[in-house]
This record gives C-alpha cells, sequence and structure tokens, in this order.
C-alpha cells in the first residue's frame, strides 16, 4: 500500500506538479514576453471571436495603428471565418488557444494531448497558414499539454501582464489603471475578445491604446516582438532577481516612481543612513535625517543600456518630484540618495558622489557583481559610492521640466 501511495505522489508530481512548477509558473520554452530595448509590446486576446463584440476590438486597434495576435476558439474561427479574414487583412496574428476551454488539471492526460493537435489542425484549416503558438485554457499545464505542443509542432504562449478584464470585481476603469501601473517594454498582455471579459476590454480599449500612444508604446504581433523567444535558463534567472527586487519593495516600502514599472527608478522614504555631511551646496544631512533613498530598475537599465538610461533619467525623475511634491511619504524629505556602483552615471545627472565606508562598499560590490551574472552582463562592478542631492537642488536640476 505504501509503495502504491508513493508511486502515486511520482506520478502526480510527473504529470502536473513540474510542468506547474517548471512550465506554467516558470514559463520554461514559452514565448512569455520580449526585450526592453524598444516601447513595444504585444496585446493578445483570448477567447474569440465572437461577432458581437470582436469587430469591435479590430476597429479601435485600426483606429490606432496597432495590432495584435488573436488566441482563436476552433468552433468559433470555424463559425466566423469572415472575422478571421479580417484579423489576417489587418496585419494581426491569429494562433490556436484550445479546443475545450476547460482548465488542464480537470482533463485526462489524453484529452488534453489531443485536444492541443485538434485545436492547431483546425485553426489552421481556416486560417489557410501553419499555427505556430497555442495558449491552453487559463494558461494551465500538465505533461499532457507539454507533450501535445511537441507532437502538434508549436510553442506555447504565455503572457507577463494579465489585465483581470475577466473578473467581475474589475471595472474597466481598473483594468486601464491596472496595464498602465504594469506596462514596460516587451510585455505580453492577455486580454479578452469574447467571454466575460470582453464587455470590460470593449469599454477601456480605445482609451488605454491612446495611452500607450501618449507614452510612446506601440502595439505588434507576438510574430513581431522584438526578443520574444522561448524562455530559458537565461531568461528564468533575470525573473528570478526580479522577483527578488520585488520582494525587498515590499519589506522597505519600495515602489516605482509613479507607480508605472516602465520607470527607471524605485523610490522609499528612509532615514539618511551615514554619518553627518555637507553637500556642496551647504545643506548639512544628519543621520537620520528624512530621504528619499532610489534604486534602478535593473532589468530595464540592462536592456536599455547605460546611455539611453542617462538620456531617459531626467524625463523618469520628473515622477519623483511630482511625489516628493505631493506625496505624504515623501514631502519633508530633506535629501535624495543611491547606494550604488552606478555613480558615474549618476554623476552625469548632476549629483554629486562620495566615498562609502568600506564595509558597506565591500557588500555593495558584492551584491552588484551578482546582478550583473544574473542579468548576463560583464563582470566587475566600480566600486560603490554615495550619490546624493539635496531636495532644492534635485528640484532646480528636474522640477522645471514639469
Amino acid at each position: 500500500m505504501r509503495r502504491r501511495w508513493w508511486a502515486g505522489l511520482l506520478g502526480l508530481g510527473a504529470y502536473v506538479l513540474g510542468p506547474y512548477a517548471a512550465v506554467q509558473v516558470g514559463n520554461w520554452g514559452l514565448v512569455r514576453e520580449g526585450n526592453r530595448k524598444q516601447r513595444k509590446i504585444a496585446l493578445t486576446f483570448d477567447d474569440g471571436p465572437d461577432p458581437l463584440s470582436t469587430p469591435n476590438v479590430l476597429d479601435a486597434l485600426a483606429a490606432a495603428g496597432m495590432h495584435a495576435t488573436f488566441f482563436v476558439l476552433p468552433e468559433r474561427a470555424e463559425a466566423h471565418p469572415g472575422l478571421i479574414r479580417r484579423m489576417l487583412e489587418e496585419g494581426h496574428q491569429v494562433e490556436a488557444h484550445t479546443e475545450v476551454h476547460r482548465h488542464a488539471w480537470t482533463r485526462t492526460p489524453w484529452g488534453t494531448f489531443q485536444d492541443v493537435r485538434r485545436a492547431v489542425q483546425r485553426v489552421a484549416a481556416v486560417t489557410g497558414q501553419r499555427v505556430t503558438l497555442q495558449r491552453p485554457a487559463h494558461g494551465a499545464y500538465t505533461l499532457g499539454t507539454v507533450l501535445g505542443q511537441r507532437a502538434a509542432g508549436v510553442t506555447g504562449a504565455h503572457w507577463s501582464i494579465e489585465g483581470r478584464d475577466w473578473n467581475r470585481r474589475f471595472t474597466s476603469a481598473q483594468v486601464r489603471e491596472r496595464l498602465n501601473d504594469l506596462l514596460i517594454p516587451g510585455a505580453v498582455t492577455v486580454l479578452h475578445d469574447a467571454g466575460p471579459g470582453a464587455a470590460a476590454t470593449l469599454e477601456m480599449l480605445p482609451d488605454f491604446l491612446a495611452d500607450l500612444k501618449a507614452r510612446g508604446y506601440s502595439s505588434v504581433t507576438l510574430g513581431k516582438l522584438p526578443g520574444a523567444a522561448p524562455q530559458g535558463k537565461a531568461e528564468l534567472k533575470r525573473r528570478l532577481f526580479t522577483a527578488l527586487d520585488d520582494v525587498y519593495d515590499r519589506l522597505e516600502e519600495v515602489r516605482f516612481a509613479g507607480n508605472r514599472r516602465d520607470n527607471l527608478f524605485r523610490i522609499g522614504p528612509h532615514a539618511f543612513p551615514l554619518t553627518e555631511m555637507t553637500l556642496n551646496d551647504g545643506t548639512r544631512v544628519r543621520h537620520g535625517a528624512k530621504a528619499i533613498e532610489f534604486h534602478v530598475n535593473n532589468s530595464l537599465l540592462v536592456d536599455i543600456g547605460p546611455r539611453r538610461g542617462v538620456r531617459q533619467a531626467p524625463q523618469d525623475f520628473r515622477a519623483v518630484v511630482h511625489e516628493w511634491r505631493h506625496h505624504p511619504s515623501f514631502q519633508e524629505a530633506e535629501v535624495i540618495y543611491c547606494l550604488s556602483a552606478l555613480s558615474p552615471l549618476l554623476k552625469l545627472l548632476k549629483f554629486e558622489t562620495h566615498d562609502l565606508p568600506t564595509t558597506d562598499a565591500r557588500r555593495l560590490q558584492g551584491w552588484a557583481n551578482v546582478l550583473r551574472r544574473a542579468y548576463g552582463t560583464q563582470n566587475g562592478a566600480q566600486t560603490p559610492r554615495l550619490s546624493i542631492l539635496s531636495r532644492e537642488r534635485f528640484m532646480e536640476l528636474f522640477g522645471d521640466r514639469l
């Protein structure tokens, strides 16, 4: 009996838990996002086409000059081939969703395996094109899903931003706000042009597309998203360290400036940690003085590079200026500072720099080298230093840009 119990547990782990951890959560081998070098994202829509809602989505995309990827249900694609034809004629990408829209964990292994193959074949028959991507219902995976995709010759497609338009507690305004807050170059978003999520999406989509344009973004198909490729070891390592940054931010009350994840800076209210000092403009900074500590958005800076980072920084500091002026957590801060190996870049932005105590410098340099390896950049981070400006000097440099 004990052997049967262990055999059953191992079988469950191999069929569900392993694929769940590696593929569904880790997205190993899936197309999940692109790189952050260009302000391009991939809008994707599931569960269509629907003649009552999909045309409105297509109209909004056409008016904005944007393109998207549609993961369609075979039965609906067969029932509405004219909508599929319109998608293709207008430059969108059409790929396979799932034949039976049920969570993979509730399906038999053979049923899940066959579902992928049949969905791919039926969608290809409607489009007249080879299907290259498949997204299972709810983004859920078992070993049957993985093997089914391999047998069908397709790659799994996941997402990096979920709009949650399907959640009845989310209004269309909340869906739009969520997308804007989480937006970052290379993102793959999931929305719905049919089913429970369509109502919220239809209402907010024109305004959200206008938001994209105002922020310098465009939406392209997944096939044209720069850097979009199956996730491997390097991508998983980057995501792990991004997740560590998120954990740190929660513990230390740090957040992206302006609550936008595409801002170069993460900020938090902190007491000044070093001994008393006098800045170049005469400002005396006491140990424990109220201050704003900022950190760099590591994954974004790595992809756009230091030169572009220096060019983008003044604009992104505008959000810091706004929060310093208006947010209760920051209004009484006397200085803004950063402890990092990026002091040469910050010096170009007129920050003054100072040496750190040896112990702090070694600790921060070790962590900087770990981050460089994690993000695939060269080893040998420069010695970390304090970069600092008084409130008055920071406002003088960046406040008049508002």
